[in-house]
């Protein structure tokens, strides 16, 4: 597995990155485990410094190599300091990524990333470190998790693309943008449009007028139009949604990560009828996908106003 060789057989998987608290680690937990009934031989590898409560065993944990408050006691950081420091530390120390993950070899490989956004959309050394795995025969795809409740905010969620597309733009990977606990989406208020707007992130100008009619946003319409024109633009930014405990929803974020890869097509996988037109189709999946979401979403609420009614 030397660096630069083109020899060596090819390694798939994920780089599972987004904000604290989107649910990256929950998500890994329950990928392993899914793909795993699939047949697929997962390792997941821990490049979180500072996450010390795993839920299920890694293959592999940067905690071997550097810990978050062992930077921050011996150096006097604070925790986004020491975070910085952790990864530049990790870049510098690259070989011993490249010896641990070596074991590795036959694996899909999960690497559940650090919360610190300023990782994803201007720092270098974590940027540097997916090239690296490039080099090593990698071919992964940066699965992107922004928590589904600020859908719910229009100003939150014009930031949330703002962010998503920087990301996008500075990891320079392969991306799927997923929306996570879509199952608990109901509990931070009523969409203001049906799901699949937020998903397909259809025209913003709609959002801009929603936002409008507060007080406090009218006098930042002029920005928010401006943000809004540069992610139309650039036309890249759309999610998928996600609940980890509905099985068709972890096919759907599978199949879209699958076909960002190149898994389907990787010698890691039959080229079976179905997975060639799971790729093919990826659009009809995610259409019937959103739907299925969007339904479930629109029972809650109207089950919520029969209760309110029944109340009264």
């Amino acid at each position: 597995m030397s660096e630069g060789s083109r020899g060596s057989s090819l390694a798939f998987g994920q780089v599972v990155i987004g904000p604290p608290g989107s649910g990256k680690t929950t998500y890994c937990h329950a990928m392993r485990e899914f793909l795993g009934r699939l047949g697929r031989s997962v390792a997941l590898v821990n490049l979180d410094p500072a996450n010390e409560a795993l839920p299920c065993p890694c293959a592999l944990d940067i905690a071997e190599l550097v810990t978050l408050p062992d930077v921050m006691d011996s150096l006097g950081l604070g925790p986004n300091g020491g975070l910085i420091y952790c990864m530049e530390y990790l870049e510098a120390n690259a070989d011993w990524l490249r010896d641990r993950l070596q074991g590795l070899r036959g694996h899909y490989i999960l690497f559940d990333c650090p919360g610190q956004v300023e990782l994803y959309t201007h720092h270098e050394s974590l940027k540097n470190v997916f090239g690296q795995l490039a080099k090593w025969n990698f071919r992964l795809a940066a699965v992107h998790l922004v928590d589904s409740h600020y859908c719910t905010d229009p100003g939150k969620f014009i930031s949330v693309l703002c962010t998503s597309l920087s990301t996008m733009l500075h990891v320079e990977l392969p991306h799927v943008n997923v929306l996570s606990k879509m199952d608990l989406i109901e509990q931070y208020g009523k969409l203001a449009f049906n799901l699949d707007y937020y998903t397909e992130v259809l025209d913003l100008s709609y959002l801009v007028d929603h936002l409008a009619s507060d007080p406090f946003f009218r006098n930042f319409r002029r920005l928010n139009e401006k943000l809004v024109e540069v992610i139309e633009d650039y036309s890249l930014v759309s999610f998928v949604p996600l609940n980890v405990q509905d099985k068709q929803s972890m096919r759907q974020v599978m199949q879209a990560v699958d076909k960002a890869n190149g898994y389907s097509f990787g010698d890691r996988e039959q080229r079976s009828l179905e997975a060639l037109m799971s790729a093919a189709v990826g659009a009809d999946f995610h259409f019937s996908s959103t739907l299925a979401v969007q339904e479930k979403y629109v029972q809650s609420q109207d089950k919520a106003v029969e209760e309110e009614v029944m109340d009264l």
